[in-house]
């Protein structure tokens, strides 16, 4: 259900935007939409899991506010994220 340790420490490596960064929009909105696919997954095979689709629904929401703080920021940063994470928009 959840990402492991491992694909999230890839993860943050991959979207770091120095050494030790794991607050930035990038790696925030990677680790997200790393655990929203992973999810997705779940809820594919057990349907019923209404707690785990309001958690999803709750990171979906959150994905969606940090890509709208980084478009309003930094435009150029909020493309390239976009299109190396293969979003929508």
């Amino acid at each position: 259900m959840a990402i492991t340790a491992e694909t999230k420490r890839e993860v943050v490596a991959q979207y770091a935007t120095k050494e030790g960064d794991t607050g930035s929009p990038e790696v925030q909105v990677a680790l997200l939409t790393a655990n929203i696919k992973s999810l997705t997954e779940h809820l594919k095979v057990h349907r019923k899991d209404f707690t785990s689709r309001r958690g999803l629904l709750m990171m979906v929401g959150q994905r969606s506010k940090l890509l709208r703080y980084l478009r309003r920021k930094s435009p150029e940063r909020y493309r390239d994220l976009i299109q190396s994470l293969g979003l929508r928009r």
